[in-house]
């Protein structure tokens, strides 16, 4: 039995699957996973989508069960927030004054969402979506509501207008940026996602600012644009970004840019301290440069790159990046990172709304966006993880079985 203790801040995918793997790799020390919120670890993306239109279930949110925690024996220390990180004495002090001991300690501390800077943003009505209490306040008061608007036509923004007009309501989502999701994807699939949710009766304004709400009687009853248009609210929802929560990292003189410092081993500039999921800014092969990724697979799968070292196999994290989203009946996944795109390929049919657009840079294949199309996001997935090239000329050739070349290479590659 060690005698090591391995603190963990941060209870949402990154440090669950840190604290499961490092008992899989049969680290037999204390482990203590610290969470701000008082629930059990749960799931986000469901927030904003399948637990907002009743499909997913509290408990279908869990990460992982109670007795999960308790079988593995992972302390859990819920409600109760880390507020000082003691580095020479290699300590957490919790809210309450209580401190604990580490021999390592990893930082998965997140991000929260952008507050709203605009006159308004204070009223009743007015929401965001980060936690499970809120989205369980926004389902109190959705069903009542007529006219929605959603500031912000990120993933966020247009999963909730997805939700929402299912729901039946008039939905308006108003995007600053010249087109939906802009930092995310390629114009050519943010021109798609705005026609497809024109098309489920919402109405989508880009190249829009909002000027102010305003309310009644501490209610919000609408949204004035910078154009001096009125847009009538019952509920406003707004998902703007976000701001990483490397404020713990940083008072403890920790290297922060957009985000806690990282090395290839996601190590912070202390070598106790590691730093993982979407507060961590860290060198990526796929990006060819440093960036912070927002997504379930980055956390999930740097928390096990962090198990594999502390457990005596260090390996530079690399894995393939992989995203999706849901909205409406649309599942968009991608795999990669369109950065510097040069050519574009389509495979599918726009207008059937099942299709995949192909991303080439320098005549490699960096990135695919599908739309309805599993089958072309596995195939890829599986090529990009066994470092296997396809051509341009392959896939602008219809009768390139994509799904069976990479089912080949997956084969050849276990043999």
């Amino acid at each position: 039995m060690s005698d090591e203790t391995h603190i963990i801040i941060g209870t949402g995918h990154g440090g669950v699957q840190l604290a499961a793997s490092l008992r899989e790799l049969g680290f037999s020390g204390r482990i203590v996973l610290i969470g701000e919120e008082p629930d059990l670890p749960y799931q986000r993306p469901p927030l904003s989508k399948g637990y907002l239109t009743g499909a997913v279930t509290a408990e279908g949110l869990l990460l992982r069960g109670a007795k999960f925690y308790e079988d593995r024996d992972i302390e859990l220390l819920l409600g109760e927030p880390a507020t000082l990180i003691d580095r020479a004495a290699k300590e957490v002090e919790l809210r309450s004054g209580r401190r604990l001991r580490y021999d390592h300690l990893t930082l998965a501390l997140g991000v929260r969402n952008r507050p709203l800077p605009v006159p308004g943003g204070e009223l009743d009505g007015v929401f965001s979506v980060r936690s499970i209490d809120d989205s369980n306040r926004l389902r109190e008061h959705i069903e009542a509501a007529e006219n929605i608007v959603i500031i912000g036509g990120g993933f966020i923004g247009l999963e909730l207008a997805g939700g929402a007009a299912k729901l039946g309501k008039k939905v308006t989502v108003v995007e600053l940026a010249p087109r939906v999701m802009a930092r995310a994807v390629t114009p050519s699939l943010s021109a798609f996602f705005e026609m497809a949710h024109r098309r489920r009766g919402v109405e989508v304004l880009t190249g829009t600012e909002v000027e102010r709400l305003t309310g009644e009687s501490d209610h919000v009853t609408g949204v004035v644009l910078k154009e001096g248009r009125h847009l009538p609210a019952d509920i406003v929802l707004f998902g703007i970004g976000v701001v990483v929560n490397s404020e713990l990292a940083e008072a403890a003189g920790l290297a922060v840019e957009d985000g806690i410092v990282v090395d290839e081993l996601l190590q912070t500039s202390d070598p106790f301290i590691s730093a993982i999921g979407d507060c961590a800014n860290h060198p990526n092969v796929y990006a060819g440069s440093r960036i912070r990724l927002e997504s379930v697979q980055n956390a999930v799968d740097q928390a096990r790159c962090v198990a594999a070292r502390l457990t005596g196999h260090p390996t530079p994290y690399a894995d393939v990046p992989w995203f999706w989203s849901d909205q409406a009946d649309l599942k968009l996944q991608m795999v990669g990172l369109p950065v510097g795109a040069e050519r574009n390929i389509l495979r599918g049919d726009r207008e059937a709304e099942s299709f995949s657009i192909f991303v080439f840079k320098a005549g490699r294949l960096i990135a695919v966006e599908s739309v309805n199309r599993p089958a072309d996001h596995m195939a890829v997935r599986t090529l990009m993880k066994l470092g296997i090239e396809v051509s341009e000329e392959e896939i602008d050739d219809p009768s390139f079985d994509l799904k069976a070349f990479a089912q080949a290479k997956r084969k050849a590659a276990v043999a």
